[in-house]
């Protein structure tokens, strides 16, 4: 703190404003307390000169007055918190400490001393008790302190009757009774051998008030599922059942109530993946009352509608049935098939899921891979021979192979399959499509054999090499054994030829200069 304010004092003004500024926001909360109102302090060596309560800092006791208000569990040691974690079935004192600081030899008597509680009746996570001690002679009025009781789940604070009492030198370890007035705006009175709202000022005339709370936990509602398969008709329950194809398995949905509270409409649903159908007339449900009942509709187990079972109390069960045939081999993929089902149980808005799987194997042949001729595309692909189709596909991949010929009928050279070549339509002698003065020649842009006039041939267009129309498959170029090196070493290698070049040259000529 001091080197902070050594700070604020060298820096300049408009830095040592905003310097001011975080101290204030570091200094003031590390002064927010639970008690109130500020005021004026004292020490045991250094008491009050007028009647204030609860405002000695160094109390041998208790230490700093102002936090008065505390809590212990009941049979624990004598530690007083300001804040407590409550367990179920615990019960708490709630303490106030009450002492006029007033010195001795001034014979100062506090008047119409009166305590007050505010004990909230609220359900929470966090209840803040207050306390309050008053006097109509004191200085301030009133002072104030709170406590704090605290869990993970809700709860409220149930008063233990004919618990609230005050101690002091006069009345003992054993207290007198104080009303429960406490707990309302008129307080209870307080006083040193009689509760007549007089205290006088020391430490031998100062008491404790206490009482005891018990926390009443807000009851929980919970529930469990879980979802079994098993071989039909064998009841031997497991998460996953191997089975074969058309077989038949039985599934098990079992519920518990594993909550505080009853649970109504309690209602089951199942869910069957593909590869499972429903057997019908199967689906049935039990309790410990009725241990096997047909529901209502046979489908509703499965078709999303459900099945309600009724209410139930904490620790009741309750379960429902059904079987289902697996797919056969034909509906079944190669290979491993796990087919999931899924159960569900709702209650009062809440759901939960489990699930049961059933695997399947189904072996297959290899995949046999073949060429066909891809009659829509007049393209040769491979597919897998199961996968054929003589409306899609031939055998025979000379379907795919294409000719050109001469049409003998149109005297035009055209592109045929090779399969339907007809000697009386065409003739692979492209020459028969030549008409007089016209000469057959591949177009060289196109790589296209056309017939044109001899006398528009031309050499940079045309070729009379039919063989110039044929595809060339491209050629893939050889790697070098060893590529050129262009890198830094080869720049620095000219840089330093350079360098020797322009040396020799200023020699030659430093020494011409010199006559030598």
């Amino acid at each position: 703190m001091k080197s902070l304010t050594s700070l604020i004092r060298r820096a300049p003004r408009r830095f040592s404003a905003i310097v001011a500024i975080i101290a204030a926001a570091i200094i003031v909360p590390a002064a927010v307390f639970a008690w109130g109102p500020s005021r004026a302090t004292f020490t045991i060596e250094k008491p009050a000169t007028y009647v204030t309560f609860n405002s000695i800092t160094n109390n041998p006791n208790i230490g700093d007055e102002r936090n008065f208000v505390g809590i212990r569990e009941v049979g624990s040691s004598n530690v007083w918190y300001d804040d407590m974690t409550v367990k179920e079935g615990k019960e708490y004192f709630v303490r106030m400490y009450v002492h006029n600081n007033a010195a001795a030899n001034l014979n100062l008597v506090a008047e119409n001393v009166t305590a007050k509680f505010n004990l909230p009746t609220t359900t929470a996570k966090s209840i803040q008790v207050q306390g309050f001690v008053n006097s109509s002679n004191a200085k301030p009025v009133e002072v104030y302190d709170h406590a704090n009781f605290n869990s993970d789940k809700n709860f409220n604070l149930a008063y233990i009757k004919n618990s609230l009492k005050y101690e002091n030198n006069a009345f003992g370890a054993a207290g007198t009774t104080l009303p429960e007035s406490i707990f309302t705006s008129a307080g209870a009175k307080l006083g040193y051998n009689k509760l007549d709202g007089k205290i006088p000022g020391c430490f031998q005339y100062a008491g404790y008030v206490t009482f005891k709370v018990k926390p009443q936990f807000e009851k929980q509602s919970d529930f469990n599922l879980t979802k079994f398969v098993s071989k039909k008709g064998a009841d031997k329950w497991e998460k996953n059942y191997k089975a074969q194809p058309g077989e038949t398995v039985d599934f098990l949905l079992s519920y518990q109530n594993v909550g505080q509270t009853n649970q109504n409409d309690v209602t089951f649903r199942d869910k069957l993946p593909t590869g499972l159908t429903y057997v019908a007339n199967s689906a049935n449900w039990g309790n410990a009352s009725n241990p096997k009942v047909k529901p209502t509709s046979d489908l509703a187990l499965t078709n999303g509608v459900g099945v309600n079972v009724g209410s139930y109390a904490p620790k009741a069960n309750a379960w429902a049935k059904l079987s289902a045939k697996v797919a056969d081999k034909k509906d079944l993929k190669c290979g491993t098939n796990t087919l999931t089902n899924t159960g569900s149980v709702s209650t009062g808005g809440y759901k939960k899921e489990d699930q049961a799987t059933v695997t399947v194997e189904k072996d297959c042949p290899p995949e046999v891979k073949i060429q066909v001729c891809e009659l829509a595309t007049n393209k040769i692909i491979t597919i897998n021979e199961k996968d054929f189709d003589a409306k899609k596909h031939s055998k025979n991949l000379a379907d795919c192979k294409k000719i050109t010929v001469c049409d003998l009928t149109t005297k035009k050279i055209i592109t045929i399959k090779e399969a339907d070549f007809d000697a009386k339509k065409h003739s692979k002698n492209l020459e028969d499509c030549k008409q007089p003065g016209e000469i057959v020649v591949c177009e060289l842009n196109s790589k296209t054999i056309i017939t044109i006039k001899e006398a528009a041939f031309d050499a940079k267009k045309h070729s009379k090499n039919l063989e110039d129309c044929k595809e060339v498959p491209p050629v893939t170029p050889e790697t070098p054994g060893e590529l050129p090196q262009t890198g830094a070493g080869d720049v620095a290698a000219i840089v330093g030829l350079g360098a020797m070049i322009a040396s020799t040259v200023y020699y030659v000529a430093s020494r011409r200069a010199l006559g030598l």
